[in-house]
């Protein structure tokens, strides 16, 4: 089975190597015998994407550590500290709004022109917002190029299309399950890139501290760090990345009839007419259809539950047992978010693709989502043994297992909402859809942190069912969204 690199997922959504294998027994043997053997992944545009996609969160992360005290060293706050966490806010709220506001058009725009240069477009903006911010002597600078940052931030959706048209149903499931692996990675280097380098005058005096640029601008240091990150994704794909648009495709073989130049898809892999003439993307209203809307509403509830629930694990461990959680340092919180991080690395590696392939993307993705109102659940227990013993005993630590195998869990469900969405596109409008799919993430995902932490608060402040209320409306959201679950179709392509 040879890999089509123009071929779009839509047209492979029929393909039983979806569905669990018990299900494809006695349909095709001919379908079924070629499912099992995997195409190879093209790894360097694989790389390329990766690597694009590791940019963005080490950009978006990296002034995370010095940003308090860049707003104090500009002087915005007149000296009032209590200021400080407010203009932070602003530069903070101006990059998910960017973000927001951007993500489906670049998706459109990729529909329309293709996904390379929409795709190069992201990490070549972003290398220059994130020069133009460690250089910013002003607020209203820091803000434009935040917004910026949020702006070129948006193509991320892009890059989850062109991994769906170079993959095939049988690995899928491979490509996707890397994705959080890239964040994961992203988030990390980039707040030690930001807490490291910042400042370099005061931290490498005898060496990097002696460069005048670095003491006139003291967090360029680190913004051009990422910036390099960002340029050096732009300059892999301009060399290496190719054109997967099958639309976008067909116009450069037109344009290329009658020249010995080598076309990018050989005989055997020829675009069909339906797919050639298909020149634009289709009108918003022919976006939203019903397995859209399905897909998406999935894809929602798993966001914001998710992030709420990462949002919890470290507010309720530090809080002190009396008001409601376990009284954890911090050093012992580190300990076992580095754990988790460290089981979420062998299962998406190694655990989620197999699953997906073997049990098929709607029975992972209904199976883990479980875990969800289970680990919401497990919250008020934590603190009633935590009170019962007085300490965190071996009853605590048993509940906390149970409940943190939810963090590593959760994540190859993603790599399955990302097969769903693709499913249920319409022709050529794969790039719009993974945008709509990335506003409604990005905003839940901006909402839910300030919103969980402030229901946490004032269940605890007020006693609002013996402090759990926030756990119960989380209970009840995560039943809400495994119970969207079983609007999914079982069989891709199909809408019932």
């Amino acid at each position: 089975m040879q890999t089509s690199w123009g071929t779009e997922i839509n047209s492979a959504r029929s393909i039983s190597s979806f569905l669990p294998l018990s299900t494809q027994q006695g349909a095709m043997e001919e379908p079924q015998a070629v499912a099992k053997r995997r195409t190879p992944l093209p790894k360097f545009q694989v790389f390329i994407l990766l690597f694009i996609q590791f940019a963005e969160p080490v950009t978006a992360l990296v002034i995370y550590p010095f940003i308090m005290q860049f707003i104090r060293d500009i002087g915005i706050t007149g000296g009032d500290e209590s200021k400080t966490g407010y203009f932070a806010g602003i530069i903070e709220s101006v990059f998910f709004l960017a973000e927001c506001l951007t993500v489906f058009w670049f998706g459109r725009a990729s529909d329309r022109y293709g996904r390379r240069p929409v795709l190069l477009f992201g990490p070549f903006g972003l290398a220059l917002s994130m020069l133009g911010f460690g250089m910013s002597k002003y607020f209203w600078s820091m803000v434009v190029f935040r917004c910026m940052q949020g702006a070129f931030n948006g193509n991320i959706g892009v890059a989850k299309s062109v991994m769906a048209e170079i993959s095939d149903s049988t690995n899928i499931a491979e490509i996707y399950a890397l994705l959080p692996l890239m964040w994961t990675a992203g988030v990390t280097i980039g707040p030690f890139i930001g807490g490291t380098f910042a400042n370099p005058a005061a931290t490498f005096p005898g060496s990097l501290g002696k460069i005048h640029v670095f003491q006139q601008y003291p967090y360029l240091l680190p913004c051009a760090m990422a910036a390099s990150l960002a340029f050096l994704a732009f300059t892999f794909g301009f060399l290496g990345l190719k054109e997967s648009l099958p639309s976008a495709i067909a116009k450069q073989k037109k344009s290329r009839q009658g020249t010995e130049t080598e076309p990018l898809l050989s005989d055997s892999e020829e675009v069909s007419g339906e797919e050639a003439s298909i020149d634009s993307p289709p009108p918003l209203r022919e976006l939203i259809t019903r397995p859209v809307v399905i897909a998406l509403t999935n894809h929602a509830f798993l966001c914001f539950c998710q992030m709420s629930y990462d949002v919890m694990i470290p507010l309720v461990y530090a809080t002190p047992i009396e008001l409601g959680g376990l009284g954890l340092t911090p050093q012992s919180i580190g300990r076992i978010m580095g754990i988790i991080g460290f089981a979420n690395v062998f299962t998406q590696t190694l655990l989620a693709p197999k699953l997906t392939r073997r049990f098929g993307a709607h029975m992972v993705f209904r199976t883990t989502f479980i875990l969800l109102p289970i680990a919401f659940l497990a919250y008020p227990l934590l603190n009633h043994f935590a009170r019962k013993a007085g300490r965190v005993d071996g009853t605590v630590i048993a509940i906390m297992a149970v409940q943190l195998s939810a963090s590593f869990s959760i994540f190859p469900t993603y790599g399955c909402t990302q097969i769903f969405l693709a499913d249920a596109a319409p022709p050529n409008g794969l790039g719009g859809v993974n945008g709509i799919a990335q506003m409604a993430s990005s905003t839940l995902r901006s909402i839910a942190p300030s919103l969980v932490a402030s229901l946490f608060a004032t269940s605890v402040s007020y006693n609002l069912l013996g402090g759990n209320l926030v756990f119960v409306v989380l209970f009840g959201l995560s039943l809400c969204g495994l119970q969207a679950t079983f609007l999914l179709p079982k069989q891709l392509g199909s809408e019932n």
